[in-house]
């Protein structure tokens, strides 16, 4: 039977048995046991104790299943005597209740500082595994008063992947993405700011980043990748690679990502801004962002343990799905399959495939929002944890409704073994990702060994590309073992791209594609004319055997239409990249450990 018309025998089935369906109360501040939402009538000491706590108990907590979400309503918090000084720990998201980031202002401080792992917590300090935080819809008036000289010299953000900043309003001092007050190495790995009002910003030690559609004072430096598009006072990228920036006017295609608020009659809502073409700076500045709003009433309000039967009724009768903190998991897939259809997580809500089960499962049909979740693969290996289309489906799709996938994340491996042929499929057109962090894990609580996760944590490929015109703005895939990310669809477009070959291949045997050595981080299909990459780079770190070689990092057709700009490779000390793309560059070799190998454009402009 076709898919589409047993999707409609499934709405007519459902509609008749609406009847026996649980009812769900109307929506009240009831957001579930993980949300905590704080009004500014509340002591600004009562506020600190419970987020003092919070962190505490979330700072070391990387591969633990606790999931929150704290949620400020309008109006102000802290004060220059006493400001508010928020420090986020894993799997938690902070956001503001406002229609727009300055209807919630901290005069404080809202920080994320290194991790240091040796010498009882002094030593080692680095931020590379600061993964899984959000911050996003308010304002930060920084004060840093009764914090000490280095600590009040910035608002420290040091962070790296499945972390972002939105729609963030920031005065009143430097905001730093590296903490330069702790012991060394002080790494930082990467992350993503959108629609955001920032002052000058110290990248430090942060190795790539994305800036989209945002207005920053200022921007210190860079480390080897780093991407702004339609941002405001940018840096000029003309003497790339030295400083590695990568500038780009406008954002050829964009959306926000959805965001809870709540109306001058307390009520919730949910605002979904509209995608728009060739944009540049915030969408707040005059006013709120374009877009629809759609009052929770007409959410279904998920729960860790709700029967995905029970979702996957309301989503076919049309409510939209809001994913309340915690982890789900899911031994069928939640199939979305009416078009416009919002799906928006909080506090990092997750999605763990059991069963081999693909956990959510995307028709095609046009501008569904996909928002602040992540999927984790299970014990059992799934085919794909998330699809967006039928490989031959009806490819329904709108290019100015783009399905969207915003801050979606996705792991192989690190809290439990995880077993995936793919992680991320895209089969139909216009589609829209804006910041995905898809990791097979190189570390976790498993087990294991490093040199048994090759046989243990199975994911053949990170991002499947098949559709056309689907536009990436932040992909960051990381460790699958092979092509990390396939790009099969036409006239696609990616800005910055980030991957880290596997550490863990045994034996040059292991990693071999037929008789080629390895398999490029970042493969567009033979039969593709026409894809644009702005700044990617492919890292190799080898660590379970250093002489193995991969023969590119980047894999494309020798075609007019392809175009790379902006790319590179980089050791990190152990095995060899051989060439950045299709033979042409240096080898990313131990005789360059941190040393970028860089190509311009790829073809070479004539």
């Amino acid at each position: 039977m076709p898919r589409a018309l047993s999707f409609v025998i499934a709405i007519t089935l459902l509609a008749t048995a609406a009847v026996a369906m649980p009812a769900q109360a109307a929506p009240t501040a009831d957001l579930g046991p993980n949300v905590t939402v704080f009004d500014p009538s509340m002591p600004v000491a009562d506020i600190q104790a419970t987020l003092d706590a919070a962190h505490a108990a979330q700072v070391n907590d990387e591969m633990g299943t606790k999931r929150h979400a704290y949620l400020f309503k309008p109006g102000t918090y802290g004060t220059a005597e006493q400001p508010l000084q928020i420090k986020v720990g894993y799997y938690t998201e902070v956001a503001g209740l406002g229609a727009s980031p300055t209807d919630v202002v901290i005069n404080g401080k809202v920080e994320v500082y290194n991790r240091c792992l040796a010498d009882g917590g002094t030593g080692n300090c680095l931020a590379l595994v600061n993964f899984w935080r959000t911050l996003s819809n308010l304002s930060i008036n920084i004060n840093a008063a009764g914090q000490d000289g280095c600590r009040s010299s910035a608002n420290f953000w040091a962070v790296s992947q499945a972390v972002s900043m939105r729609r963030l309003n920031v005065s009143g001092g430097t905001l730093s993405l590296m903490d330069y007050c702790t012991a060394g190495p002080q790494y930082a790995s990467g992350g993503f700011i959108a629609d955001s009002k920032l002052p000058s910003v110290v990248n430090g030690s942060q190795q790539q980043w994305l800036t989209r559609d945002s207005e920053v004072a200022g921007w210190s430096n860079g480390v080897w990748n780093q991407v702004f598009s339609g941002v405001v006072g940018a840096p000029d990228d003309s003497a790339f690679p030295a400083p590695p920036y990568t500038t780009i006017d406008t954002t050829p295609i964009s959306r926000e990502k959805p965001y809870l608020f709540v109306d001058p009659r307390g009520k919730y809502q949910v605002r979904v801004p509209s995608a728009r073409r060739d944009t540049r700076g915030i969408t707040w500045g005059a006013g709120m962002t374009p877009g629809r709003t759609i009052p929770l009433s007409d959410f279904y309000v998920a729960k860790p343990g709700d029967s995905v039967h029970v979702i996957n009724l309301h989503l076919a009768l049309g409510k939209h799905l809001l994913l309340t903190p915690g982890v789900y998991d899911v031994a069928r897939s939640i199939r979305v399959i009416r078009p416009n259809t919002v799906v928006l997580g909080l506090g990092h809500a997750t999605l763990t495939a059991v069963r081999g089960a693909t956990p959510l499962d995307v028709a095609d049909v046009p501008g569904v929002v996909v928002a602040g979740v992540t999927v984790d693969a299970g014990l059992d290996k799934s085919r794909v944890l998330l699809k967006v289309g039928d490989r031959h489906g009806l490819r329904w799709s709108q290019p100015d409704n783009p399905t969207t996938l915003s801050d979606v994340y996705f792991r192989v491996g690190g809290p439990h073994i995880g077993k995936t042929d793919t992680a991320l499929e895209v089969n139909s057109d216009n589609v829209l990702i804006d910041h995905a962090w898809v990791w097979r894990a190189d570390h976790g609580v498993e087990g294991f060994t490093d040199t048994q996760r090759w046989n243990t944590n199975h994911g053949r490929n990170g991002a499947v590309i098949n559709g056309d015109r689907v536009t990436a703005t932040g992909l960051f895939v990381e460790h699958f073992q092979q092509y990390n990310t396939v790009w099969n669809g036409e006239a696609g477009t990616t800005i910055l791209y980030q991957n880290e070959l596997p550490y863990d291949p045994p034996t040059q045997a292991d990693w071999m594609n037929g008789d080629v050595e390895g398999w490029a981080g970042y493969k567009v299909g033979d039969r593709v004319r026409t894809h644009t990459l702005y700044g990617g780079g492919v890292y190799v770190f080898n660590q379970n055997n250093p002489e193995i070689h991969t023969e590119n990092g980047f894999e494309v057709p020798q075609r007019p239409g392809i175009k790379l700009h902006h790319i590179m490779t980089v050791n990190l000390s152990a095995g060899i990249i051989d060439h950045v793309v299709n033979g042409v560059g240096e080898a990313a070799d131990t005789t360059k450990i941190g040393v970028p190998v860089y190509i311009v454009d790829y073809p070479a402009a004539q």
